[in-house]
């Protein structure tokens, strides 16, 4: 299979409490929300994890999905916090505002050596390093348990360029302006727990078939967890996806571009809709 014309778009994040992750993620880290949408039963991709009840997708992030890699925030209703495990190694985000507008609200920025690093409510590590960049999400780091195992998946199976790599960890992209993924070699066991996140990818239509047909015929270590399914979001485009899992069990979507770009227009009511479902929701502690 020839190179994938690959897009980095997003990483999912399960939420215990979404009034708390809007302060973190617009006031901390000063995202803006570009979509928010509300599903009444759980997604046949498990979106929102393994939980056939009512939950919510919020999109946000330093610009529109169209050029920006974002952050998608899942919420299913009366789930209040998820184990988290030692699968996601952190984001790193170049920012000259994020360690000022922390002090300003007294948010606790832990300080390793050269990294800032700021924890969002359930626990997930942002590094931010005070730089500015046309690309403020510069990475996603993952976790690995066999880094040259990992490396030929991610690189030789879904034609991921690699960057740099040393003993430790490799770099990949499949475009030098996007934002990379770094998988690291973790030393103890790999644990996913119940908070395992997902990275999503947007490619055409005909490659994402092509993609199919070569991970399915390809031994590799990985899985397929969802074959070429169709996702349908109330009042918006249905889009075709893929959904992997790697050597180490983490969870890849491959989104095919001409549905996921109608699907991904901003809305600018977005904000509204979130702080709406927020003050409605019966589980939400009120203050």
């Amino acid at each position: 299979m020839s190179a994938v014309p690959g897009r980095a778009l997003h990483y999912v994040f399960k939420i215990g409490d979404r009034a708390k992750n809007a302060f973190f993620f617009q006031t901390i880290l000063g995202m803006k929300v570009y979509r928010h949408e509300e599903f009444k039963e759980g997604c046949d991709a498990e979106c929102n994890g393994p939980y056939d009840n009512r939950w919510s997708k919020t999109m946000i992030g330093y610009g529109p999905e169209s050029s920006n890699f974002v952050f998608e925030l899942t919420y299913n209703y009366g789930v209040k916090s998820y184990e988290l495990g030692n699968d996601f190694g952190g984001v790193t985000i170049h920012s000259k505002d994020i360690l000022a507008t922390a002090a300003k609200h007294s948010y606790p920025v832990v300080k390793q050596g050269n990294h800032n690093i700021l924890a969002s409510p359930d626990g997930y590590k942002f590094y931010v390093v005070e730089t500015t960049s046309p690309n403020p999400v510069q990475q996603v780091a993952l976790h690995v348990k066999d880094l040259a195992a990992s490396r030929k998946y991610w690189h030789e199976l879904l034609k991921m360029n690699v960057i740099e790599e040393d003993e430790k960890s490799v770099l990949l992209t499949y475009g030098a302006e996007q934002t990379s993924l770094r998988l690291t070699l973790l030393k103890e066991p790999l644990n996913r727990a119940k908070a395992y996140g997902r990275i999503a990818f947007e490619i055409p239509e005909a490659a994402q078939k092509s993609l199919f047909e070569t991970v399915k015929a390809t031994p590799s270590g990985g899985s397929i967890l969802k074959p070429l399914i169709k996702l349908d979001t109330p009042g918006k485009a249905t889009v075709s996806v893929i959904i992997l899992a790697d050597p180490n069990g983490h969870e890849i979507c491959f989104v095919d571009k001409e549905g996921f770009t109608e699907l991904s227009q901003p809305d600018e009511a977005a904000g509204g809709q979130l702080e709406k479902y927020i003050r409605k929701d019966p589980f939400q502690e009120k203050k």
